[in-house]
């Protein structure tokens, strides 16, 4: 449970205090490079899923924030009933980093709505403004700032499908809580083997 614990505040403090210092800290779209032209703290704000995607406009995304209350409620029990069962420490950390990332883009789709104001690329966000927040209760957009533009080229005219377009490796925004669930996912699937023998919890 210590090792739970540990990981989930862990990865909620970082995550939370980057977002909260570029949210306020910075313009909407606005980049800064931390590491030449491979690294950039851009700052954008996700509405819905993953890469910005979008689920059936305001009540596609009430069900979608409440979809994931769900996930993260029945991951924490799993959690629960793992650590009662005696399973590996390593799979006891993957599901918790995969649990703390879950939180932390929930705490920005619940509460960033109600919490600031709204980012523009001429406005930074205020924390409780006086005519309240850029939108309601579970309605609030998840902010991403991490961006690794590493190269870009062209593809061969002879390569399937996207022969001769234009590439950008690696193109998508993300923050510490999407890091957080990836490499949550990446340890299972590499340690799949290790981990099988504790997929199954006796109630």
């Amino acid at each position: 449970m210590r090792t739970a614990l540990i990981t989930l505040f862990s990865v909620l403090l970082v995550d939370q205090v980057s977002k909260i210092a570029v949210k306020l800290g910075m313009y909407y779209n606005q980049s800064l490079s931390v590491f030449g032209d491979w690294f950039f703290i851009r700052f954008i704000e996700n509405p819905g899923m993953a890469f910005g995607m979008e689920f059936g406009g305001e009540w596609g995304k009430l069900a979608l924030s409440l979809l994931r209350v769900v996930a993260v409620i029945a991951i924490g029990y799993y959690i629960f009933k793992l650590i009662k069962n005696g399973a590996s420490k390593g799979f006891i950390v993957s599901l918790s980093l995969i649990l703390s990332g879950a939180i932390g883009n929930i705490i920005d789709s619940l509460f960033y709505g109600l919490l600031f104001s709204k980012s523009t690329p001429f406005e930074k966000a205020v924390f409780l403004p006086e005519d309240g927040g850029y939108t309601t209760f579970l309605q609030g957009k998840v902010v991403d700032m991490l961006y690794f533009p590493m190269f870009e080229g062209n593809f061969p005219d002879w390569f399937p499908i996207w022969g001769g377009e234009h590439f950008l490796f690696f193109s998508p925004i993300f923050n510490v809580a999407d890091s957080a669930i990836t490499v949550g996912v990446a340890l299972i699937l590499i340690f799949q083997k290790r981990f099988q023998v504790h997929f199954d919890i006796k109630k």
